[in-house]
């Protein structure tokens, strides 16, 4: 299993970022897909979770109605589509999926800041 993220970068607040997972190594299609985040200092936070066909969606609090996860299963990907964000969103975010056991992509850094 191998997950990939981009898609991170430096952003005002306000502005938007997308991001990216590659997945490879298992059959995609058939697994709910997350993507977390560690901010600084704090304990990791489930983001947002995409149903294996895209069908269901959920989010944390913290972001609903500013994010949005969906998934190509034909490119093997999941993104996150990241608007108005804040200071406080500034974390590393990570691309998760469980197969028995929890696996994790290497992280891409989001920064919010002015």
């Amino acid at each position: 299993v191998q997950l990939v993220e981009s898609g991170g970068g430096l952003v005002q607040p306000g502005g938007s970022l997308r991001l990216s997972c590659a997945a490879s190594g298992f059959t995609f299609s058939s697994y709910v897909m997350n993507w977390y985040r560690r901010a600084p200092g704090k304990e990791r936070e489930l983001v947002a979770t995409i149903t294996s066909a895209g069908s269901s969606t959920n989010y944390a609090d913290s972001v609903k109605g500013r994010f949005t996860i969906s998934r190509d299963n034909g490119e093997e990907t999941v993104y996150l589509q990241m608007n108005n964000l804040k200071p406080e969103d500034t974390a590393v975010y990570y691309c998760n999926v469980y197969i028995r056991n929890a696996y994790w992509g290497q992280g891409t850094q989001v920064t919010v800041s002015s």
